[in-house]
């Protein structure tokens, strides 16, 4: 069987995207590798209350046929139609879908600058953080339950990064139950200052950054902008970091670090756009003014290559009510429906907040400058600073590339998806867009199949 569209991705594009699709009377399959709806953003327990916008959502969806557990690994074009492959399930059995459309709605990862001690037990992603809190009830410091149930409750979790999701990071965790002493936020207030025009187009995000700092303050977290964690100590775990005032190109200052106590540090620097599927057809990508790559898409969320369109943070991450509009979008554009002026013009005023909040929190170069030569920058492969310095002066290395042959750096397990951007940037490059034929780990069982084959 052949569906008209194939959305990857359930979060808050894919999942418009699907139930918009179904409404105008399209035979819709939605490929998803978690278990639930909802993407990283509406992350729920099993068993737990299920967001209200993805119940909203979910409602739309019984003419959809919605196959969690499926991480596709690649797409293919077979004539006039694509082919999606996916390892499904736990057992990892080989699963294949058809379909004449297809929308990229594969969302973003975490961005990590490394820094001495970063490697540390009780040193988590903040998003990651926040995902351990929304899927499995337990606090990053030592994975008890939260709001006083557990020896967990009440440590001292230290947030650190640049931009927005610190804020709701920071307080859904002292919602349950830990201490944040510290909001530690590299950017300035002074960054948002030349973006004023997009950011007062958008009363209503404003006052949501307002009311998590105000929730943040009742519960005496500092705020401490223009700062950076640039080390963690501790023996077996995390036991304290160091805050450090950071010039406007983000290099230390000499002489202002000061220790922190902590129990866990929660830090990141913002989203990638995940693109291996798209890139590995040939779509098109831009440049974010973070300096991330993400997908070239035109007015109706097409990417360079025919019959495949894309929404949500592969598109240049803006959160979910962004993600929602070019998720209806592309749909409309996929079912040969023209979108109205007003869904135009919300989506231009979204993306332009975004645009706004990215060049506001772009890392300034000088954050290398916190890296010692035995900091490891790839931890999968324990490459450390130096090596990667010395591949560039001393082996004349000039790019993420060079330098993964000469020290395999981005080689291992997450396949620099968590080093990469670090490791180019060491290298004097922007990151570039992912380029890999395989998406996930995949059996060689499924690589032996003949091409097109179904199961």
């Amino acid at each position: 069987m052949t569906a008209d569209l194939a959305v990857v991705g359930a979060g808050p594009a894919g999942l418009t995207a699907a139930a918009t699709a179904a409404r105008l009377g399209l035979d819709v399959t939605l490929l998803d590798a978690a278990e639930r709806p909802g993407g990283q953003l509406y992350r729920h327990p099993a068993g737990g209350p299920v967001p209200r916008p993805v119940r909203r959502l979910v409602r739309r969806l019984d003419r959809v046929t919605h196959l969690p557990h499926h991480h596709v690994w690649t797409v293919v074009r077979d004539g006039d139609t694509w082919l999606l492959h996916a390892v499904a399930g736990p057992d990892e059995a080989p699963a294949a879908v058809r379909a004449r459309a297809v929308l990229l709605a594969t969302g973003a990862y975490e961005r990590q600058l490394p820094f001495p001690g970063w490697t540390l037990p009780g040193v988590v992603g903040a998003g990651g953080a926040q995902a351990m809190l929304k899927g499995g009830l337990a606090l990053p410091c030592t994975g008890a339950p939260p709001a006083g149930t557990g020896p967990g409750a009440g440590g001292r979790i230290v947030v650190a990064g640049s931009g927005p999701l610190l804020l709701a990071v920071a307080t859904t965790l002292a919602a349950a139950g830990a201490r944040v002493p510290v909001l530690v936020e590299a950017s300035g207030p002074a960054a948002y200052a030349r973006h004023a025009a997009a950011l007062a187009r958008n009363p209503a995000k404003l006052l949501q950054g307002a009311l998590y700092g105000g929730a943040l303050l009742h519960r005496t977290t500092r705020l401490l902008t223009r700062h950076a964690v640039t080390a963690a100590h501790g023996t077996t775990r995390l036991e304290a970091v160091t805050v450090t005032r950071l010039d406007p190109d983000w290099r230390p200052v000499p002489g202002t670090g000061r220790r922190v106590p902590c129990d866990a540090l929660a830090v990141g620097h913002g989203l990638v756009p995940q693109l291996e599927l798209a890139t590995g057809l040939g779509c098109a990508t831009r440049r974010t003014p973070d300096g991330t790559p993400a997908l070239e898409v035109d007015a109706e969320q097409r990417t360079s290559v025919p019959g495949l369109w894309a929404a949500g943070e592969t598109c240049g991450v803006g959160g979910a009510e962004l993600a929602a509009a070019e998720g209806e979008i592309a749909a409309l554009s996929v079912a040969g429906r023209r979108p109205p002026a007003a869904a135009a013009r919300r989506r231009a005023r979204l993306r332009a907040f975004a645009d706004a909040l990215a060049a506001a929190h772009r890392p300034g170069p000088g954050w290398t400058d916190w890296l010692d030569g035995a900091t490891e920058v790839c931890r999968c492969e324990e490459v450390t600073a130096a090596r990667i310095r010395a591949a560039v002066t001393d082996l004349g290395a000039r790019d993420a590339r060079s330098v993964k042959l000469l020290t395999r750096a981005g080689m291992g397990w997450c396949q620099g998806r968590t080093c990469g951007p670090a490791v180019a940037r060491l290298a004097g490059r922007d990151p570039a867009p992912d380029r890999r034929p395989l998406s996930c780990p995949v059996p060689l069982s499924q690589l032996a199949q003949p091409p097109g084959a179904e199961k």
